[in-house]
Parts: C-alpha cells; sequence; structure tokens
C-alpha cells in the first residue's frame, strides 16, 4: 500500500495479453505492477499502463460510460466492459487481463468482430413494416407495447455474451445469443410485421436450436439482458408456429 494525495492506493500486479499474429509466434503475457486509488476502473488503469509503461498495448475503447460496448474483454476469466469494472471490486490484487474468446485476435485485447457482425446482420435487426402504407409522420406504439420491449432494447453490441457462450467454440456457425436477443427484440415489437415465418431462417443447429441453456450469456451481460430467455421463448414460438401450420394442412 501507498499513499498519495491523501488517500490509500492499492498496489496491483496486471498480468496482459500480448498477441500480434504479424510478428509473434505465439502469445504471451506481460506483467506490470501498479498502485491506483479505489474507484479506479480496468479501462482507466489500461490507459495508465499505456501512456508510462507501454504505449504498444492495444486495446478498444470509445465512450468510458459503458454505452459504446468496445472495451469488453476478459478480466480474471469473466467477460466484462473494462469501463464499468472498477479494480476495487475484483477478488485479491492480481488482475489478468485477455481478450473476448471465440474471435480471432488482431492483437493483443482487439479481438476481429467480423463474425459477431455477420451473425447480427442475419437476423435482419430492423423493422420490418408494410411496404406502400407508410404513415405520415410515425408509426405509432402504445406506451404498453414499448414496455414490452423495455428489458431488450439496452443491449449495445459489446459482444460478452458472444465471447462467453461455450457454443460458439465448438460450431463457430451459430448465430449467437446477441443476434437472436436483437431478433426477439424486432419480433416482439407491435409494428414488426415479420411474423413467425421468418423464425424459419433459424430453425436448425446453427440458429435456435444450438443452444445449450448453460446460461453464461446472461451472467455476461453488462446491461442484464438474459439471451437465454430470448431463444428459449422463440423456441416456444417457433413451435407453436409450426404446430398451428400442421394442423392447417391436415384439415
Amino acid at each position: 500500500m501507498s499513499q498519495k494525495n491523501g488517500n490509500t492506493d492499492t498496489r496491483y500486479t496486471f498480468k496482459i495479453f500480448r498477441y500480434n499474429p504479424d510478428v509473434d509466434a505465439q502469445p504471451y503475457y506481460d506483467t506490470f505492477v501498479k498502485s491506483y486509488p479505489r474507484g479506479t476502473t480496468v479501462l482507466e488503469a489500461l490507459l495508465n499502463i499505456q501512456e508510462t509503461e507501454d504505449d504498444g498495448i492495444a486495446f478498444r475503447f470509445s465512450c468510458r460510460s459503458a454505452v459504446c460496448g468496445s472495451c469488453g474483454m476478459l478480466v480474471n476469466g469473466a467477460p466484462v466492459l473494462a469501463c464499468r469494472t472498477q479494480l476495487a471490486t475484483l477478488i485479491g490484487d492480481q488482475v489478468l487481463i485477455e481478450p473476448l474468446p471465440n474471435m480471432d485476435i488482431v492483437k493483443d485485447l482487439v479481438v476481429d468482430m467480423k463474425p459477431f457482425w455477420e451473425s447480427y446482420r442475419r437476423v435482419e435487426p430492423w423493422l420490418h413494416a408494410d411496404s406502400g402504407n407508410e404513415p405520415e409522420k410515425e408509426r405509432l406504439q402504445s406506451p404498453d407495447d414499448l414496455h414490452k420491449l423495455d428489458p431488450y432494447i439496452n443491449c449495445i453490441l459489446c459482444a460478452c455474451c458472444y465471447g462467453s457462450c461455450p457454443v460458439l467454440g465448438m460450431e463457430e456457425d451459430y448465430v449467437g445469443p446477441a443476434a437472436i436477443s436483437k431478433l426477439f427484440r424486432f419480433m416482439q415489437d407491435s409494428r414488426d410485421q415479420r411474423g413467425e415465418g421468418f423464425l424459419a431462417k433459424f430453425n436448425n443447429q446453427r440458429g435456435l436450436w444450438a443452444c445449450h441453456t448453460i446460461f453464461r450469456c446472461i451472467d455476461a451481460c453488462p446491461k442484464d439482458i438474459r439471451p437465454t430467455d430470448t431463444i428459449e421463448a422463440l423456441r416456444r414460438r417457433l413451435v407453436a408456429y409450426r404446430f398451428k401450420k400442421f394442423f392447417r394442412l391436415v384439415k
């Protein structure tokens, strides 16, 4: 422990993942020992280490306010946003910082988000409305219908759930929890016209049926969205739709 400006700082040992595929044969870890006051976030510590110790450390960040989702990474094995994770909340004084899994390394803590965004686009995450029947001003929605969306509209696409999902470690073509949650958000929207038939695109082992319901995505989400719940809800809607379609055919 050390004294600084009248405050008690805690001494932390940071072990940071390093890997540049263009020059490094294998990943490795760099260790830095630094002291920080209570309230310091992991991102603030990384920025300080980058400024004072090694300006070559690569990581993403932007808003610093848990809004943009850029700074998703593993801290002591847990997928978190570095900007909202305070060092004081971690157990002990050892801080292991690694990139999110299930994506290739670009450099150090920066991962290639291309597969995440490709999966996201597969669910067509926009409002599907009848063309040729556009309102003059806006598509109105009642407060009650809007309230139904409240638990699902806060996703910031940080990919923490994507990185935590064990299925993606085995099935890289799985659309993933973030994309399915976004699909559920739009299918819950009273203004969306795509209907249950749209779910047929995901009636396979790369879509709705890939999830093993291990719930890691729920633990990982920094916005308290429950992706597993949305997957289960869409499964039920798909099964109900197919039963209705079957009974219409046999009548």
